[in-house]
């Protein structure tokens, strides 16, 4: 098989919290190579182990991502209302475990009062200035939503304005967005 293969390209998931509320908003897009696959593929999802809610956005293979969801999930369930430890028990087995080494995505998760970034480097990172994003279009919205986070929009005006920043920007994402949103 050749080096050339183009791969999965694209996604742009942000998280914001603001207000008592964190909204995580993610496009629809699949790319390969320069085609679009698939164009309303849902990338932020809910999860209740256990009676406890998190919701979580994925960029990278989905089918690694659902992986990781469910082994989330299994620490939640294992460390119920936890969010911080069972993010860091995932991250720990992400980067230790042979099979999950091999896994490539990243997640941004949020139980309405804490947010973090996870990734197969071993990271569980709590953003700076309540934003948080990730994907090829990650650094655009980023970029949007913190210089709108003083103004007068709530979290999931900000979310969507800077998606569809990203959407304009970069090719890999698109504005059929899923957006969840989560309190505590």
């Amino acid at each position: 098989m050749s080096n050339d293969f183009p791969g999965w390209h694209g996604t742009t998931i942000i998280g914001v919290r603001k207000g008592g509320q964190v909204v995580i908003a993610g496009d629809g897009q699949v790319s390969l190579g320069q085609t679009v696959i698939k164009g309303s593929a849902r990338k932020v999802r809910r999860l209740s182990p256990g009676g406890f809610e998190v919701v979580a956005g994925f960029a990278g293979s989905t089918a690694d991502a659902f992986t990781l969801l469910e082994r989330l999930e299994g620490k939640l369930e294992a460390t119920p209302g936890q969010l911080q430890r069972a993010c860091v028990e995932l991250a720990k087995d992400w980067r230790t475990d042979k099979y999950l080494q091999k896994l490539e995505a990243m997640l941004i998760v949020s139980d309405g009062r804490d947010m973090y970034v996870i990734t197969g480097a071993g990271d569980v990172l709590e953003p700076e200035h309540d934003v948080a994003a990730i994907g090829s279009g990650g650094n655009y919205a980023l970029a949007a939503a913190r210089a709108m986070m003083d103004g007068d929009r709530d979290a999931e005006q900000v979310a969507r304005a800077a998606m569809a920043i990203a959407a304009d920007i970069c090719v890999y994402t698109n504005g059929n967005l899923t957006v969840e949103k989560i309190g505590r």
